[in-house]
């Protein structure tokens, strides 16, 4: 494995994935949302949370399960049993752990470096949400 930071998060604790996977999450739905033409910045912002919150990450996670690989179902069974000191105010603590699995894969996608596969998994995530509302 040539991703020495990935690497290392594998062999100890995937938490720090899920803090890097909120974040190409969120710039993921931004783009998408940006798509949307002639929306108010506002209207923006709150179709935006509303798909990166963490109900809605959980959600993504049931929806996009049915596609993943054996090691990227492994990722995300390690991530939701992982113990966080953390909890969402906003969230039951069985989504926040789904939301943190979520994140974790994305997070792991990402450093992968196989952009293909994390832009799959992020419009499978988004396709299965908009269907749900």
């Amino acid at each position: 494995m040539e991703n020495k930071i990935l690497e290392k998060l594998l062999n100890t604790n995937l938490l720090p994935l899920a803090f890097l996977g909120d974040s190409v999450h969120t710039l993921f739905v931004r783009e998408y949302c940006l798509k949307i033409a002639n929306l108010k910045l506002d209207e923006y912002n709150r179709r935006a949370s509303s798909l990166c919150k963490a109900s809605s990450q959980a959600k993504a996670l049931e929806g996009i399960t049915p596609f993943l690989n054996e090691n990227e179902e492994n990722i995300v069974r390690r991530a939701r049993n992982a113990k966080s000191k953390h909890h969402a105010k906003n969230a039951s603590v069985s989504d926040y752990s789904h939301a943190t699995a979520f994140e974790a894969l994305i997070g792991y996608l990402y450093l992968s470096g196989d952009k293909k596969r994390l832009n799959e998994i992020l419009e499978i995530s988004l396709t299965s949400l908009e269907n749900k509302n």
